[in-house]
């Protein structure tokens, strides 16, 4: 039997795996994380949240601060659906 957990994602409860929703590819033990599974992407903060003042001029710009916040996006290694964003401290490591 087979649990919807999110959008993207699944459980298939008789074998104890993550699945992806849309493809069906398997991400490992639903007992582990389902992200060690994924494509990781660490994106540049200025991408996401550009400034909104002049960096050159003010110290604060509206725009999060790399030494205290980086941006994972985990994708599903065979279609590419992007399953989660999640926004981590600077030295936590990826699954």
């Amino acid at each position: 039997m087979r649990v919807p957990m999110t959008e993207y994602l699944m459980i298939d409860l008789n074998t104890e795996r993550w699945l992806c929703r849309i493809c069906g590819h398997d991400f490992g033990n639903a007992r582990d994380t389902y992200k060690k599974g994924t494509l990781i992407y660490d994106r540049n903060l200025q991408e996401i949240h550009p400034p909104i003042l002049d960096p050159k001029r003010y110290q604060y710009t509206f725009s999060p601060d790399p030494k205290f916040c980086r941006i994972y996006e985990y994708y599903c290694p065979t279609c590419g659906t992007q399953i989660e964003t999640e926004y981590v401290p600077p030295n936590y490591p990826p699954p």
